[in-house]
């Protein structure tokens, strides 16, 4: 079992083969919203508070949860389990009053694992790319008639807040490592899109993640969905080597799902699927050859799970995207801005590969990226030296703290030198500020440019700012 600093340890399962009394503290949180909306639709009674009136807790209240706006030790009354999210101080007056009342109060991985212990749940893991894989996914289990339950924690088209209550008993979910959530989910089936080093303030070491994911795949008594590519994810596959259900996908000659072709076209990606020596034609409209792994991750647990493999590449045609995944957001002095969620090197060099075959770029490529958390700035701000090769001019912003307490000495500077250092001859920039930001991009973009602004803290605002600058 993994021995990484402080495991998070499973809590007892809540029985929600029963109707229950169920209370959702800071209810409109992207990862607690999800769980409302999907507690309600099984049937049971949810209620919830928040500090703000959102356009989230009016979506919510339309679907029968009661929303509070403020926090109150008497809205736990009579509820059979309280639950809140990393986010919520352990002093909130309501887990105080529930506990202080003897009710079962539950972490969000807590209850997240009582859901998926009625359902057959499949987790899509992964350092990178869980968001879209558990998007396509749903999209091909729906195509196949599977009918799925889905929790995302992004926005997606159509579902509203991040879920979709289904009718069969399959459970699809973006399984989070970052807190220990992946530790305690009992699953049927997983994906595991690649292993990569991030949230070492979790885990301590890169062998520790490695082990956290062989772990889950150990566990897994349905289908495991590994990629066949990644230098990551070998500790995985030599763990489960010889296990029956075991699936790969990849560029790889051995895997399952093999990609024989991927080619960027106007509108998106044409890609070639072989599965079992039969080609099968699926076109994309995403961007990218990491969507093509993806898309390629999902259709091996759909097929998993009895959908034929050319009605899962169908569905996919309609896919349109995830909130923040390569969304294009307007122009400004005839340059393309996007907005992207990618915030670790991988994600940024695939981003920008992205950009490289989009048919508006006929200038250069500006790559804006906001460092996220102090912590992983400190560790980790040498491994962003390679990443921007793809783009002819970089702006580096500060570091956006994620409700991380500040390092002294850890800056976005940090990041922007580790660049230059390795790359004297590109073009890069370090502008604290988002005013910094907006004076820098009106200088440099013109007709024919595509400017990508990266990072998962408030920098996906600023193609708002730099069109509303026009004005």
């Amino acid at each position: 079992m993994s021995t990484h600093p402080h495991r998070r340890v499973s809590e007892p399962l809540i029985d929600l083969s029963v109707p229950r009394r169920c209370h959702v503290v800071g209810v409109a949180g992207p990862g607690m919203s999800p769980i409302a909306k999907l507690l309600a639709a099984r049937g049971h009674t949810v209620s919830g508070s928040d500090m703000r009136d959102t356009t989230i807790t009016q979506q919510l209240g339309a679907l029968g949860v009661a929303v509070t706006i403020g926090h109150d030790a008497q809205l736990v009354a009579g509820a059979d389990v309280v639950t809140y999210s990393t986010a919520i101080p352990e002093t909130n007056v309501e887990l105080s009053a529930a506990r202080a009342q003897n009710i079962a109060v539950r972490h969000r991985s807590g209850i997240l694992a009582s859901l998926c212990a009625t359902s057959r749940a499949i987790g899509v893991a992964g350092t990178h790319g869980k968001t879209t894989t558990t998007a396509l996914l749903a999209l091909m289990l729906e195509a196949g008639g599977v009918d799925p339950s889905v929790i995302v924690g992004a926005e997606i088209p159509g579902y509203g807040v991040g879920a979709r209550a289904g009718s069969s008993d399959v459970l699809v979910l973006e399984a989070d490592e970052s807190d220990g959530t992946l530790d305690v989910l009992p699953l049927h089936s997983v994906i595991i899109t690649n292993v990569d080093v991030d949230h070492l303030d979790y885990f301590g070491t890169f062998e520790n993640v490695q082990r956290c994911f062989a772990d889950v795949a150990h566990r897994a008594t349905g289908t495991v969905v590994l990629n066949a590519d990644d230098i990551g994810s070998q500790l995985v596959r030599e763990t489960m080597a010889g296990r029956s259900g075991l699936m790969t996908f990849g560029v790889n000659e051995g895997a399952t799902v093999r990609i024989h072709q991927s080619v960027s076209v106007p509108q998106g990606l044409a890609i070639r699927f072989v599965i079992h020596g039969e080609s099968h034609e699926c076109f994309l409209p995403l961007r990218g050859e990491h969507n093509a792994m993806n898309c390629a991750a999902a259709l091996a647990m759909a097929i998993a799970f009895g959908v034929d493999a050319r009605v899962a590449c169908s569905a996919v045609q309609t896919f349109s995207g995830v909130a923040r995944r390569f969304t294009e957001r307007g122009t400004f002095a005839g340059a393309l801005l996007v907005d992207d969620y990618a915030h670790l090197p991988a994600e940024i060099e695939a981003a920008i590969a992205a950009v490289r075959t989009h048919p508006s770029l006929t200038g250069r490529v500006v790559a804006v990226f906001q460092p996220n958390r102090f912590h992983r700035i400190a560790a980790m701000a040498h491994s962003y030296a390679d990443c921007f090769h793809g783009a002819d001019h970089v702006i580096i912003t500060d570091v956006y703290a994620s409700g991380t307490e500040r390092i002294e000495g850890v800056t976005g500077e940090l990041v922007s030198s580790a660049i230059q250092q390795a790359h004297p001859q590109l073009s890069v920039a370090y502008a604290p500020t988002r005013n910094d930001i907006v004076s820098e991009l009106r200088a440099k973009l013109r007709a024919g440019d595509v400017c990508i602004s990266m990072g998962c803290g408030d920098i996906e605002t600023l193609p708002d700012d730099l069109m509303g600058s026009a004005s």
